[in-house]
């Protein structure tokens, strides 16, 4: 059973957000390079790579669907970002509205009572719970270590061990 017309579309605008999630983690990379945060940089540039993963994995289910995702343009991200927790807090801030949009696309694959949809993006939803989670983790920690000195620089390079996760 093919995929319907709205579900395809709805899904290609979630490609559009993906890429922009990747934009956003890029440009806050730069940042972090730009500050001398090295391990953020990376923590960002992972994000990024995931962001490129998530759009491709959407893509190629409404491809398996037998629809065809239309490519629009990406929104310039910002720039500067204040903080390192400010950053992270901005973090949290986007993969909840991110989450929201995915509960969106769910309930609309529910209505139409598309289940092979509700399937896929179930991985999805679990996903965006790791996102919140590890945003939270790291906010919570800036919070108390503050956003300069040596706990800082401990921090950075805990986020510089972090590894790309095995391909899902």
């Amino acid at each position: 059973m093919n995929i319907s017309k709205t579900m395809q579309d709805a899904i290609g605008e979630q490609v559009k957000h993906e890429f922009y999630s990747a934009y956003l983690y890029l440009s806050m990379a730069i940042q972090c390079e730009a500050n001398t945060l090295p391990g953020c940089a990376n923590w960002m540039r992972l994000q990024w790579q995931e962001e490129i993963a998530h759009a491709t994995r959407l893509m190629d289910y409404v491809a398996r669907r037998g629809g065809r995702i239309t490519l629009e343009a990406v929104d310039k991200p910002p720039s500067a970002f204040g903080t390192p927790l400010k950053m992270f807090e901005q973090v949290l801030e986007h993969e909840q509205s991110v989450t929201a949009k995915i509960h969106e696309l769910y309930d609309m694959a529910t209505s139409e009572k598309d289940h092979a949809t509700t399937a896929e993006l179930q991985w999805f939803v679990t996903e965006q719970v790791e996102e919140e989670e590890q945003a939270t983790q790291i906010i919570d920690t800036l919070k108390q270590i503050g956003d300069h000195g040596p706990e800082l620089l401990v921090l950075d390079r805990q986020l510089g061990a972090r590894q790309a996760p095995a391909a899902a």
